[in-house]
């Protein structure tokens, strides 16, 4: 399958007068046309900068990418000048924003808002723009659109603004679409109708998804792969199924136990005990060890390589290690 995106070896730091905060430490994933990719983990573990890096919103300063590339259809977006990254936003680049209420502008028409893409970046009579932006509403599932073009963002309930933002970000057609936790403000009904809405999208125009989450229950809806993350590194990878029937790394098995299920009625939920560590000073080996109930020595001294546990499932977990294996089988059998 053709690869859309690829990032390698993502850092991403912020200065502040405490110090300096690394974020986002060597992240590596990619993403195939046509797929979605899910990003998940806990509040502060680096997944929307990551996603903010990919479109360069990062602000300088105090944030900087320090180092790696993201190379989206080849092309290094950390080195293209300013100029040409805002022509790709929106255009072959699109995000959705956490809060709709605060991603649309009260002030001007859901109509102005919707248009506003298109006069930016294509050469679009005023006509063929509305056109364009009814046609949008209609896919997303607005009701009446002609009627609500008119109207501004505070007549619309939490869903149908969250439709819009879609739509803003749908309506130039882009080929990558950064969806940062889409359903986190909105009740359980009308996200089950968000997540529909995109597999509908995708299946139409065929647009490859990022979906930055920490609910595991929206990414069983619609990811193809899912990418784990803990203090600024991506811990494990693998398909939708590998990551929910065989998880290798602690850290997932402890977020899976953590999510309730309609099959397990009356079983408590297993918290994951102790708090992520303070990416002021990042621990050297694995950032998992302090709450890992099955933490080795090696693991708090050296950060684990990739262990390949099939052509789609990687970790990094000294228990997922060969040579770790070897040695905790041999100080087993003394």
């Amino acid at each position: 399958m053709e690869k859309i995106l690829e990032v390698n070896n993502l850092h991403v730091t912020f200065t502040t007068y405490g110090g300096t905060v690394k974020a986002v430490r060597g992240v590596n994933f990619h993403l195939h046309k046509g797929e979605t990719l899910a990003i998940v983990g806990e509040s502060g573990c680096g997944k929307s900068v990551t996603s903010n890096a990919i479109m360069r919103l990062i602000p300088d300063p105090p944030g900087k990418i320090s180092q790696g590339e993201i190379l989206f259809k080849g092309k290094d977006l950390t080195k293209v000048p300013e100029k040409e990254m805002r022509s790709l936003r929106g255009v072959d680049i699109s995000m959705i924003f956490q809060d709709p209420m605060t991603a649309l502008n009260p002030t001007l028409t859901i109509g102005t808002q919707l248009m506003e893409g298109l006069k930016q970046h294509q050469n679009i009579s005023g006509s063929d723009a509305k056109k364009k932006a009814l046609e949008m509403m209609d896919l997303v599932g607005i009701p009446n659109p002609e009627e609500r073009l008119k109207q501004y963002p505070h007549q619309f309930s939490g869903g149908m603004r969250q439709r819009i933002v879609i739509a803003i970000a749908l309506i130039c057609e882009p080929e990558l679409l950064i969806a940062d936790e889409p359903t986190t403000a909105l009740d359980v009904t009308i996200q089950a109708q968000i997540l529909e809405l995109f597999g509908r999208i995708q299946e139409a125009t065929g647009v490859s998804i990022i979906l930055i989450t920490h609910d595991l229950g929206v990414v069983a809806k619609i990811a193809d792969r899912i990418a784990v993350m803990y203090a600024g590194k991506i811990i494990e990878t693998g398909t939708k199924r590998e990551i929910f029937y065989d998880p290798q790394h602690p850290y997932t098995k402890g977020l899976l136990k953590s999510v309730p299920r309609l099959d397990l009625q009356g079983e408590k939920l297993t918290p994951i005990d102790g708090t992520p560590p303070d990416l002021f000073s990042p621990p050297e080996g694995c950032p998992f060890t302090a709450r890992c109930p099955f933490a080795m020595e090696v693991c708090d001294k050296v950060y684990p390589g990739d262990s390949k546990l099939s052509s789609t499932h990687h970790v990094n977990c000294w228990l997922q290690d060969e040579r770790a294996k070897q040695l905790l089988a041999a100080s087993t059998a003394r």
